[in-house]
């Protein structure tokens, strides 16, 4: 049995359902990533998990311990906030010894205990300062610090690194994520952000309209999404239907075995514009994938790349690369069939 079990479960506000069924079976040690659009119900999970609100079906027990109907401080799981929820008015070693001191440890055993855990998270020496006079990423520290402080059974983070400027999002990211493989505790983080969640998740729960749309490792989610909701959510932005690529002269499919087969279906292609690559109409073709002829109608820098995009008939398509290819210039562009996700529309919600 997993550590960390959630099954069936259920949450309704009035008549709204907003977690439909949910199955997940997290194991000790693991690192969860919730992602998902807003009000997919990724928040709502992480609340029915800490007790903050009530379950109308189904179950989560840890380590075999049936915690569905426990009150919030008898589960014995940490919350990290977006908003760090630090007490302005106390110091650093302050807000980190408070739950401690709510728990009535001895004075000298929480200042052994703070005085590790602001090493652990490269804090030491701020032990004094108010939190009010520390930078964001620093503040994440303390909230983190504090959550941890408790030795919880599961660490919840939803949306923990959202207040912070993009070049610490980025150091914090992989700080959490190697203090997480250090220590070894079992943790759930709320995101949107997809690169976020590739980065520290061991593995990626997506949800959509409350529910899991798929379960995998980060290189699952990302080469091989189950459906076309998890393949646009994750970057596959370009889109072309099997009927308009046969009535195109412009567009031509070629993929070996039976990837593409006549079905009374509609089948639909999904690509990233990373896998997109542009050529000049005189170059060779390639046998395998896809192959669109079209015009270029504006390009932006990315800054490593440019961004194109490619009017082919009625479709508008984006492709990247090195070079800027003038406006209205005849390209050819090409996506390697391993590039291609492609579904029917049953798998369309």
């Amino acid at each position: 049995m997993s550590y960390l079990n959630i099954s069936r479960l259920k949450i309704s506000y009035g008549e709204k359902v907003v977690l439909h069924n949910i199955d997940l079976a997290v194991e000790k040690g693991e690192m969860i990533a919730l992602l998902g659009p807003s009000g997919c119900g990724k928040t709502t999970l992480l609340n029915a998990l800490c007790g903050f609100i009530n379950v109308n079906a189904g179950d989560i027990s840890i380590a075999g311990r049936d915690i569905t109907h426990s009150a919030p401080e008898q589960r014995n799981i940490t919350m990290v906030f977006q908003s760090y929820a630090l007490w302005p008015h106390l110091t650093v070693a302050k807000n980190i010894g408070y739950g401690l001191k709510l728990r009535k440890w001895r004075r000298d055993d929480i200042d052994h205990r703070v005085n590790e855990l602001l090493h652990i998270v490269n804090l030491s020496g701020l032990a004094e300062m108010k939190v009010t006079e520390l930078s964001g990423g620093q503040r994440q520290r303390v909230a983190l610090a504090r959550a941890l402080a408790i030795e919880p059974d599961v660490l919840v983070l939803d949306e923990p690194l959202s207040n912070l400027d993009a070049k610490v999002r980025l150091n914090v990211r992989h700080e959490i994520k190697a203090l997480q493989k250090k220590l070894g505790f079992t943790s759930l983080i709320v995101t949107h952000d997809q690169q976020e969640a590739l980065v520290m998740a061991d593995r990626i729960a997506v949800l959509n309209q409350g529910k899991i749309e798929q379960i995998g490792t980060p290189e699952d989610i990302y080469q091989r999404p189950a459906t076309p909701f998890v393949a646009d959510f994750m970057g596959a932005d370009n889109k072309l239907s099997f009927n308009d690529i046969q009535a195109s002269a412009d567009m031509a499919l070629h993929i070996n075995g039976n990837y593409l087969s006549a079905s009374s279906q509609q089948q639909i292609v999904y690509f990233r514009s990373a896998d997109a690559g542009l050529s000049e109409l005189n170059c060779t073709p390639q046998d395998s994938g896809l192959t669109v002829e079209g015009l270029v109608e504006q390009s932006a820098f990315l800054g490593n790349l440019y961004r194109h995009s490619v009017r082919c008939n009625n479709h508008l398509l984006l492709a990247d690369a090195s070079i800027c290819w003038p406006p209205q210039t005849p390209v050819r562009l090409h996506v390697p069939a391993s590039a291609l996700h492609v579904f029917t529309s049953s798998h369309v919600r």
